[in-house]
């Protein structure tokens, strides 16, 4: 193996504002329960989802309440997780 180099493939690089949004789901829904660590229980077409604020909605301080109405990001691998992307009214 004397005289060959070794190149490394190039890393692929992903874009952070299209990271997030491959794939997902939006949908809206009714807030239902308040659960512990900051994550909210949204009712979406009858579909109980587990949902946590997104970064723009913490960093704004967005109060979220029950009976409010979110639009929330679905992950593409499960369904019963989220997050609130928005408070609609």
């Amino acid at each position: 193996m004397r005289g060959r180099c070794f190149r490394p493939a190039p890393e692929r690089v992903v874009d952070d504002a299209s990271a997030g949004d491959q794939g997902a789901r939006r949908v809206e829904g009714r807030v239902t329960a308040q659960l512990p660590s900051g994550l909210y229980q949204v009712d979406v077409d009858g579909t109980r989802v587990t949902a946590h604020l997104g970064s723009g909605l913490d960093r704004n301080f967005v109060r979220v309440l029950i009976g409010d109405q979110v639009e929330v990001e679905l992950t593409p691998r499960d369904l019963t997780r989220g997050r609130i992307v928005r408070k609609t009214r």
